[in-house]
């Protein structure tokens, strides 16, 4: 079983799946059997981790048109139009066609679900999650506990301290750590530099 977090930290919503996952792990202790991965943008190099999934459970920000922070559940089949029906940036390209290689070369898992998230900003590089996106982030981690614990995964609430070196992020770019050292907007541009944009 593995869960997967997609997207990229470094650009403010584009980070939500990736903070899911980091957040699930922080927060709760799975058995042996369940594979956290922090995706990222990587693309096609995720095709052995879902080719290896029995279930596979993806968290990612997702354009559906909606409400910045709204969540949306999309089950098995209807999973690849989602991630390539309005594109926001390259890792969702190349997500769905790791799912449609899957499927080609018949090991698909028997069970996809994706919780998807609205985002409300993606072009503030080195912003974190926007806080309406943030507060949607608990209610998707209780739907992705609540799927796990109905596939039969024996879900706690985290009773040791997560070593280090066992985190699903790098803890350089652990959320709280990131949001803490980051430079406000006045100090480092994060849409652009007007030197080098004329």
């Amino acid at each position: 079983m593995v869960v997967l977090g997609i997207g990229n930290v470094l650009w403010a919503d584009e980070g939500f799946g990736v903070r899911c996952v980091e957040a699930l792990q922080q927060r709760h202790e799975l058995p042996d059997d369940v594979q956290l991965i922090d995706g990222g943008t990587q693309g096609l190099y995720l095709i052995q981790h879902v080719q290896a999934a029995g279930s596979l459970l993806i968290f990612d920000a997702i354009d559906y048109g909606l409400a910045p922070g709204t969540l949306k559940v999309v089950e098995d089949d209807e999973v690849p139009r989602f991630l390539g029906a309005k594109k926001m940036s390259l890792h969702q390209t190349g997500f769905q066609e790791v799912l449609m290689l899957a499927r080609l070369t018949g090991r698909y898992p028997a069970r996809v679900v994706l919780v998807g998230c609205q985002p409300e900003e993606l072009e503030d590089y080195g912003g974190s999650l926007r806080p309406v996106v943030k507060a949607a982030l608990e209610e998707a981690l209780a739907l992705g506990v609540q799927r796990l614990r109905d596939w039969g995964v024996d879900v706690r609430p985290r009773a040791r301290p997560l070593p280090g070196d066992e985190a699903v992020t790098l803890p350089s770019l652990e959320m709280a750590r990131y949001e803490a050292l980051r430079p406000d907007a006045d100090s480092a541009c994060r849409v652009g530099d007007e030197r080098f944009l004329r």
